[in-house]
């Protein structure tokens, strides 16, 4: 039995199901928790679809069978649910803040590891080891990671910026050309200024890897998407860990950069090393 996300799985496999099984991804993806409880009969009743559709939709998402479908949902819908009680409350102390923070994030990022295609991070590794400039493009949050990749990625020796401006983007992307790559960070994949700088500089030739979750206007768009699906609570007090699972996949693509680079670069990052250390002072 799989250990992957079924949710995400089922969100993968939309386009590439049958019109009558897209009506069972549809239900269950919005009634998850009630689909636990039914018989292959009654989610055929509620999806308005015969029972052997159920059953190639389930072998579809990776499932033997209606049975491991269900046993897969729950689990799913039980780690969800121990997520959620870690919800920031006002009267929480310093102590339980920390805890709550640190709990919530490391399970999402473990969430993040079990969806993430490796495929997809070596596809836009290779890209970023042959692109003569990388642009790193991001609002808010995630304009930061785009600041964050860039420090990363400048210490390789890659022509490199990051923009969170709508105008220095737009800017950017007319001085691109197809030996470019262009990396789009956004944890929704719907910000229309970020879709519309991604149009503009794959008109000017560029490659586009996307960090977005799958299935959005900006992983459909994207010549080397990265789904990274993770949904955030929009509460006051809590964490922004889809930053973190963003800055996660960066430092992933840029060791797979360094790799690609052979044991020579290794001579280059020391210098690096020794050229910051000289800026320290030493300790006692």
């Amino acid at each position: 039995m799989s250990h992957r996300p079924i949710l995400t799985d089922i969100t993968t496999a939309i386009p590439s199901l049958r019109k009558s099984e897209v009506k069972v991804a549809e239900y269950v993806l919005k009634y998850a928790q009630q689909v636990i409880h039914m018989r292959i009969v009654d989610l055929a009743q509620e999806a308005q679809v015969s029972e052997p559709t159920i059953v190639r939709f389930c072998r579809a998402i990776g499932c033997n069978g209606f049975q491991e479908f269900k046993v897969r949902i729950a689990q799913e819908m039980a780690v969800a649910n121990n997520i959620g009680q870690f919800a920031i409350a006002e009267d929480d102390s310093i102590g339980d803040i920390c805890d709550k923070i640190a709990d919530t994030t490391i399970q999402r990022l473990h969430q993040v590891k079990a969806q993430l295609q490796s495929p997809q991070v070596a596809a836009a590794a290779i890209a970023l080891s042959n692109a003569r400039r990388v642009e790193f493009y991001g609002f808010g949050a995630s304009g930061a990671v785009a600041i964050d990749a860039q420090h990363k990625f400048f210490r390789l020796q890659v022509a490199t910026a990051a923009y969170s401006d709508p105008h220095m983007q737009a800017m950017s992307a007319v001085t691109l050309s197809e030996q470019d790559v262009v990396v789009a960070i956004s944890q929704s994949g719907r910000t229309k200024d970020l879709l519309h700088s991604v149009q503009l500089a794959q008109h000017y030739g560029a490659q586009v890897v996307s960090l977005a979750p799958a299935n959005t206007p900006l992983s459909q768009l994207a010549d080397l998407p990265i789904d990274i699906n993770i949904e955030e609570d929009t509460e006051q007090f809590t964490p922004m860990t889809s930053r973190i699972a963003h800055l996660m996949v960066i430092d992933m693509l840029a060791v797979a950069v360094t790799q690609r680079r052979g044991p020579e670069f290794i001579t280059h990052l020391n210098a690096i090393k020794r050229s910051i250390h000289s800026l320290r002072i030493e300790p006692d």
